[in-house]
């Protein structure tokens, strides 16, 4: 039922779905460009139009109250910005405890323009040895999707250039808001 309404209601509002799902059942999903609030309904409409349990990465400013029951419900993670301390370890270890699991993060952090994005979904699939699909909602185009897969090589920099080019033309809904896909130099 959650499955026809999510699809109905995505074509209802002129959305596309392009959705090409790995071989594998457990990868990290990245979804870019992350630009407006918008973007988590609609990604959540397009999780429920697979037959795939995805969890997903949020501030645990999102968590209060009865959010928080909800938000695990549908697949929420808490993330605790301020003592993250052997998060990607964690999520490793339940990658490796089940047989399927689809892990989806935005790897911008936010909404608002930002210089780089955060590298922990890249450490969590190396740590992990799973593959990263790379997801996205163009707004121009009107178009949500799972596309292309990248078996990260260990060399950050070599497949940063590769999804770089993915999303080189993708639009969020606040173009303004999408900042360079590149990370920090350490």
């Amino acid at each position: 039922m959650l499955k026809f309404f999510s699809k109905t209601v995505l074509k209802l509002a002129g959305w596309k779905l392009k959705v090409d799902l790995p071989k594998e059942k457990k990868f990290v999903l990245i979804g870019a460009p992350h630009t407006s609030n918008w973007d988590f309904p609609l990604a959540l409409l397009t999780f429920w139009t697979l037959d795939l349990k995805i969890y997903w990465v949020a501030k645990i400013q999102m968590f209060w109250g009865p959010f928080y029951y909800l938000f695990t419900f549908l697949g929420g993670i808490v993330l605790d910005r301020n003592s993250s301390h052997g998060f990607i370890a964690q999520i490793a270890k339940r990658f490796d405890q089940t047989d399927e699991m689809v892990l989806s993060i935005a790897p911008e952090g936010t909404r608002s323009k930002t210089d780089y994005w955060k590298s922990g979904f890249y450490h969590i699939a190396i740590s992990a040895k799973v593959p990263i699909c790379l997801a996205y909602i163009d707004y121009s185009k009107r178009t949500l999707g799972f596309a292309q897969v990248l078996y990260p090589s260990g060399n950050i920099d070599d497949d940063m250039k590769i999804i770089a080019e993915f999303y080189q033309n993708i639009k969020g809904k606040r173009p303004q808001c999408q900042g360079p896909v590149r990370l920090k130099k350490k």
